[in-house]
């Protein structure tokens, strides 16, 4: 049969290791793939190549559609952005499937039913990478949350679901204090749910929904959530099944498809060999079904699950029991390959079978969208400032005293609390202040002119303007969150 064309890279840390061991691993398999090898990751930055990722890497992946790829080293605080967060979101992988088993009694966990899929939002949230400095004092980052973004990952979470036979999908928020942000995810889900009323929904909040991961997994079937959410939730899930080591990911898009392990380059066991592959190895399964050779991931998978049953492990798994390296247990499931496991039930992957009830329907570009009449009003201005010498009793009777007709200073917050007016002296200040002036009258609507003139008042009044944000209600409905304790 034809073989398949697939990106490959090896990563970094640990990756050159793991990555060998499950290509060889692969290939005794007979796994139908014709390598494309790429250098990314720490090597190409400290060539020059500031993306991480040189043209002819991208022009592979264009080709293949299909990307193979070990862990990536990404600095903590500092240095280059993460290239994995550039490839999700440069080729539209909007959706990482991250399933969580656990492999008990041989494999060793507090939870042996475990046996749940988180499905993450890959693209948005403060993933995004939109930071700032915007005092000594003060740094932001902002949380992007899109409805289409929303919709296509939670649709597809209830896709996904109903394709593998799950029976309920659960989400998780923090929209009791992101009113907006998750307030909207949450929504979405709620508005998309009704749609398949086949599967039992509930919706967490996201700190006792990861209590409950970590307490009582097996209550969970499907869990969809945002992107940094989903990155921590699915950590958790992996290391109490029983190793970070064991989980392999999938992240899903239109038009490409990336498989890899979910832990990183472990830089500090790199070169000793003793890494565990089998992240990696689930990833590679996970890509043998999405190219539509089932035949071997169901192989592959039943000669790994016989291998861990024979007490073959690396030392992650063993926790101080005897342990083999990474050569040699590729070496061991290559082995077991043709066998089945027999006190886990053997694997059979089939052919996926596209159909109009298990193709996702995802939200379509911007321009093709349906044109919004949602009627959008301007009733107001965020203005910060810096300012670290005036109080905010001064701060707030300067601005009241240049407000002009149209406006009314509404509130002061620091550290979005409210300091002005009647703020308590007992309140903790920094250098960073929102400032909200808001519409004198309810009849009328601001003009962007009439903001701009507002700032030039307060550019003369001496004080220091460091960015301004809109103030927008939709169909009536406030747009943006109160001030804590307006």
């Amino acid at each position: 049969m034809e073989k398949r064309k697939v990106t490959i890279a090896k990563g970094d840390g640990i990756g050159p290791e793991i990555m060998d061991a499950t290509l060889e691993i692969l290939e005794h398999a007979g796994a139908r793939i014709e390598p494309e090898f790429i250098d990314i990751g720490e090597k190409v930055y400290l060539a020059g190549q500031s993306s991480g990722i040189p043209d002819e890497a991208w022009e592979s992946l264009r080709r293949t559609r299909i990307f193979f790829k070990g862990p990536i080293t990404t600095p903590q605080g500092g240095g280059y952005k993460s290239l994995n967060v550039t490839i999700r979101k440069t080729l539209g992988l909007y959706a990482n499937v991250r399933p969580n088993v656990s492999y008990a009694p041989f494999v060793k966990t507090k939870h042996p039913d475990m046996d749940l899929v988180i499905i993450r939002e890959n693209e948005e949230d403060l993933y995004a990478g939109i930071e700032h400095q915007q005092t000594n004092e003060v740094v932001q980052c902002l949380k992007l949350i899109t409805r289409p973004g929303s919709e296509k990952i939670v649709r597809y979470a209830f896709e996904y679901a109903r394709k593998n036979n799950r029976k309920k999908v659960t989400c998780f928020t923090k929209d009791n204090i992101m009113k907006l942000t998750d307030g909207l995810f949450h929504k979405v889900f709620r508005e998309i749910a009704e749609e398949y009323p086949d599967i039992e929904t509930e919706h967490w909040i996201i700190d006792i929904g990861m209590a409950k991961i970590a307490d009582s997994p097996q209550d969970f079937d499907v869990i969809v959530m945002p992107n940094l959410y989903g990155d921590i939730a699915s950590d958790v899930a992996a290391q109490i099944t029983g190793s970070v080591g064991l989980a392999g990911s999938a992240n899903i898009g239109d038009n490409f498809a990336m498989f890899e392990a979910i832990h990183g380059s472990a830089p500090d066991i790199a070169g000793k060999g003793i890494a565990n592959p089998s992240g990696l190895l689930n990833g590679a399964i996970m890509m043998l079904v999405h190219i539509g050779q089932p035949d071997v991931a169901s192989r592959l998978h039943n000669a790994w699950l016989k291998t861990l049953e024979d007490g073959i492990f690396t030392g992650d798994i063993a926790k101080g029991n005897s342990s083999v390296g990474t050569s040699e247990f590729a070496k061991a499931v290559i082995s077991r390959l043709g066998q089945l496991p027999s006190t886990y039930s053997p694997i059979e992957y089939k052919e996926n079978e596209p159909s109009d009830q298990q193709a996702p329907r995802l939200s379509p570009s911007v321009k093709d969208r349906p044109k919004s009449e949602v009627t959008r009003k301007l009733d107001g201005v965020d203005i910060f400032l810096f300012n670290n010498e005036l109080t905010p009793e001064e701060i707030g009777h300067k601005l009241e005293a240049i407000a002009g007709p149209e406006f009314k200073l509404a509130v002061i917050t620091n550290r979005g609390v409210k300091v002005y007016p009647n703020g308590f002296p007992e309140t903790f200040t920094t250098d960073h202040w929102r400032c909200r002036f808001q519409l004198s009258t309810e009849e009328t609507s601001i003009s962007n002119s009439e903001i701009i003139s507002l700032l030039g008042r307060v550019n003369e009044a001496g004080l220091d303007i460091i960015k301004t944000e809109h103030l927008y209600t939709f169909d009536g409905e406030r747009g943006y969150s109160l001030g804590q304790g307006q």
